[in-house]
């Protein structure tokens, strides 16, 4: 393998590690902001890929062994990427639909405004527990 597509790896492993290090903690402002840079660096890998492919190079057994370590890394961070964003996907599905269920239905007065604050401290709110921990 050429060194392009080496380095196009290591960068793409690196972004794929700064999202899931941020979608672990729950940090989902900067986890969108890393979105960005890990599509530009997986798009720069797909095209070092293809191109190596195309030109068939490849330098022997130390590239080959490099590359298929770094195939590897980039399918465990891949992996852990699609897990945490699946989880982060429902926890943000949880608080929408617990925000949903909080609102006073669609003409009904709300509390403070010439409804009773009663009626709506009485229905109970679903229960949500948000965790750093993953």
């Amino acid at each position: 393998m050429i060194d392009i597509l080496i380095t196009a790896g290591k960068r793409l492993a690196e972004a794929l590690h700064a999202e899931n290090a941020a979608l672990a903690k729950l940090d989902l402002g900067i986890a969108g902001e890393l979105a960005g840079a890990k599509l530009r660096a997986s798009d720069a890998f797909d095209a070092a890929t293809e191109h190596c492919r195309h030109l068939g190079l490849s330098d022997g057994p130390r590239d080959a062994a490099l590359a298929e370590a770094l195939a590897g890394h980039l399918a465990d961070l891949g992996a852990e990427n699609r897990r945490l964003l699946a989880r982060a996907i429902l926890l943000q599905a949880r608080v929408i639909e617990t925000i949903a269920g909080a609102a006073p239905p669609h003409g009904e007065p709300r509390p403070g405004y010439g409804g009773s604050a009663r009626s709506a401290l009485a229905r109970k709110l679903p229960d949500l527990v948000v965790s750093g921990r993953g």
